[in-house]
């Protein structure tokens, strides 16, 4: 059909969005204020692209609060746009402009956003001294990017989500540009949905069940207003906490181009990573968009209902800012819980993926005053949705606004970062005294935060390092962030890392203090996978890679936050002893037991699942223990599976700065104590395979070197 030929049909107002089919495609947008809406279409993604505007017709096509029409002809790869009118009254939250295009916030992939000026896109006059009250008549077409009809037809060849129990999960979080851009990646497709492709026989031999990928939603690379203090340039948003498009994958991680290319390539490497056994995270942002306050860009929600898709506050021209990035979504008014479903349902049912990280979660859970609720309903939906009953939700419990709900998340199945279990694992190992009681608190599963609401162990997402703060290296070298490369001065980034760097500050060819830290970064890996709930790898710290001590690397796109693939070679000692531990953990189950320990076997006799003690064998003091303490666990009360039981296991820590001897309690009768990991020793020797375990001298003492922990299990004699 020739561009521009169009006609307007009535249409019907659901599935919202832009729905190809055989005869043509529809198009359904949400707009409960607006005079009128117009729909945009465009020949080629060019900025001088030819271009024709369809008004709709509020009589015809409108359903209650839903614009729609179908046009005849059209097919998948048709780029379009909104232009919405209405009221612009800011002091009562309402900015529409007829003259800023505006992103259908259904669309499933969007032209390339890399030039993308936000400059014409604000709403107000810039020179008017009037601010944001101001109202801009520059149209703003030719710099927006378009959005794209897709049709979601695709070969899945079979596959499904594979929707593992977290208990038996081991998460890996990666950047999707990240883990392939450097040159010395390997990969012919480097940061890109193929490029993880690449990557996936490195995946299969590390162990891990999981990829958490950093949002891969549409956002705005170039968005940054600060600049490299070295070279001058604008920092981009690399982590891409900022979503422009909820329902688009990044169309600059798709080595395709073609139109749509980014959707087709995400689900391939969906598909791909299913086939090897590998379930797929999506980091997503609904706590705030890119839009930010009332300074920021018109380009979506803001034009088409702000008042209903931002929590204002009293004084309506303002946003209120729970996220810390200029405003917050109005998660619990039913319009804007309707959107979360619907895109949340698209990502499982279209693209297959297992999981969601909600990024600062607890803004989910705030009322349309922005107070926190008790009972909040979109918690609750998602959590009782039944599209999304085998999918993994996980919380990042806290919000920038003060709400900090670790142990306390509402909404019934929720797994939660636990960032008690970080910071109290960090100081531990750092030698901080007074510990040992909250060590064996989060080996145990962090009963003290999640026994009480009905949850299990394994909805505690155990991690010590993110994409928030240091990496494991970094954690063991550095005392103090470096941040000077983000253009602050220093001053972002959190100040408390509970690091410690052993004497020197950042990289050392000191062997002395380098068997220091490669044993720290040992005794993390195995503090993780031997304690109960659902272990989370950043990924990278397998193989030692370090951002210089920036701890807040959002804004580098290049060798500091890139993976180093020649850091693999260089800590194969490293990795070995990381793929060795993830197998350790994944073949014995008495460590994704489903319930927490209880002390007692049952009946209050015999063994009981867990038993502490202190190095000289006896019950522990916890008010006067020191650095040591030990911890034995019965595998038959792993209750896995009926018919099969698990090794028993001694596992001793040292914190201290000097050897202990531990008194080991007498294995059962049959059996003796094998040696399978201690982290004072060096590679290969650290972590021994199964079967190969060694016999030691003697059953009844064990010595455990300084900063060092040691795990023992039981096999039968003979």
């Amino acid at each position: 059909m020739p561009f521009g030929n169009y006609s307007l049909e009535t249409g019907k107002a659901l599935p919202m969005g832009a729905e190809p089919d055989s005869e043509g495609v529809n198009f359904s947008l949400f707009s409960r204020h607006a005079s009128s809406v117009s729909i945009v279409f465009f020949e080629h993604e060019g900025a001088g692209s030819p271009r024709v505007e369809l008004k709709l017709d509020r009589r015809k096509n409108k359903t209650g609060d839903i614009w729609h029409c179908f046009v005849p002809g059209l097919r998948e790869g048709t780029l379009y746009l909104y232009l919405v009118d209405g009221p612009y009254q800011p002091e009562k939250g309402l900015r529409f402009n007829c003259h800023k295009s505006l992103l259908d916030p259904y669309a499933k992939a969007l032209t390339d956003l890399g030039g993308w000026d936000l400059g014409p896109c604000v709403s107000y006059n810039r020179e008017d001294p009037a601010g944001d009250l101001s109202f801009s008549y520059e149209d703003d077409l030719h710099t927006m990017p378009r959005c794209i009809v897709v049709n979601d037809s695709f070969d899945w060849q079979g596959d499904l989500p594979l929707n593992y129990p977290l208990r038996f999960s081991v998460l890996y979080e990666t950047h999707v540009r990240g883990l392939t851009k450097n040159e010395n990646s390997g990969v012919n497709h480097p940061g890109t949905f193929k490029g993880v492709i690449e990557k996936i026989p490195f995946f299969k031999e590390l162990g891990v069940t999981s990829l958490e990928f950093l949002p891969i939603q549409e956002f705005n690379e170039k968005e940054g207003m600060r600049r490299d203090p070295r070279t001058g340039q604008l920092l981009p948003n690399y982590w891409g906490y900022s979503t422009v498009a909820f329902f688009a994958p990044k169309g600059s991680y798709a080595a395709e181009k073609s139109p749509g290319g980014q959707v087709r390539e995400f689900k391939e490497m969906v598909r791909e990573l299913h086939k090897a056994g590998l379930e797929v995270i999506l980091d997503i942002v609904f706590n705030h968009t890119a839009e930010g306050n009332e300074w920021g860009p018109t380009f979506s929600f803001r034009g088409l209902d702000n008042s209903i898709y931002y929590v204002l506050n009293k004084n309506k021209r303002y946003y209120q800012n729970y996220s810390g990035c200029g405003n917050t979504v109005n998660c619990n008014h039913p319009v804007v819980r309707s959107f979360i479903m619907d895109c949340l349902h698209y990502w499982v049912v279209e693209m297959h993926v297992d999981g969601f990280r909600f990024d600062l979660a607890s803004i989910l859970g705030r009322d349309q005053q922005g107070n926190i609720m008790e009972n909040p309903p979109m918690l609750e939906k998602i959590a009782e949705d039944p599209v999304l009953s085998s999918t993994k939700i996980i919380a990042e419990a806290w919000d920038a606004g003060g709400a900090y709900q670790v142990g306390w998340f509402p909404g019934g199945r929720w797994a939660e970062w636990n960032d008690r279990f970080r910071d109290d694992i960090r100081r531990y190992w750092r030698g901080d005294p007074q510990l040992t009681r909250s060590l064996a608190t989060r080996l145990s599963g962090s009963s003290d935060l999640y026994l009480r609401d009905g949850r299990k162990p394994f909805h505690s997402i155990n991690f010590i390092t993110s994409h928030d703060g240091f990496t494991l290296k970094d954690l063991v070298s550095y005392n103090y962030k470096h941040n000077e490369n983000n253009g602050e001065d220093n001053r972002d980034g959190g100040d408390n890392s509970n690091s410690y760097n052993y004497g020197f500050e950042g990289s050392t060819r000191d062997p002395v203090l380098e068997t220091i830290r490669q044993r720290q970064l040992k005794n993390f890996f195995a503090t993780m996978m031997i304690s109960l709930g659902t272990p989370m790898i950043l990924g990278g710290d397998e193989m030692a890679r370090t951002q210089q001590g920036n701890n807040n690397a959002y804004c580098q796109d290049n060798e500091i936050s890139w993976y180093d693939w020649s850091l693999l070679e260089q800590n194969q000692g490293l990795f070995h002893f990381v793929k060795e531990m993830i197998a350790f953990r994944l073949r014995h189950p008495g460590f994704m037991r489903p319930e927490f320990y209880t002390g007692h076997d049952g009946n209050y006799n015999a063994i009981p699942d867990i038993s502490w003690y202190d190095e000289k064998g006896d019950s522990p003091n916890w008010d006067k223990l020191g650095y040591c303490i030990a911890m034995r666990i019965d595998g038959s009360k792993a209750e896995i599976s009926a018919d099969r039981d698990d090794n028993d296991f001694f596992i001793m820590f040292n914190a201290g700065s000097d050897p202990a001897v531990f008194k080991v309690s007498g294995p059962e009768q049959g059996r003796i104590w094998v040696r399978a990991i201690d982290t004072s020793l060096v590679s290969p020797e650290d972590i021994l395979p199964p079967g190969e375990e060694k016999n030691l001298p003697q059953q009844t003492r064990y010595v455990v070197r300084a900063r060092s922990m040691a795990v023992l299990l039981s096999k039968e004699t003979g």
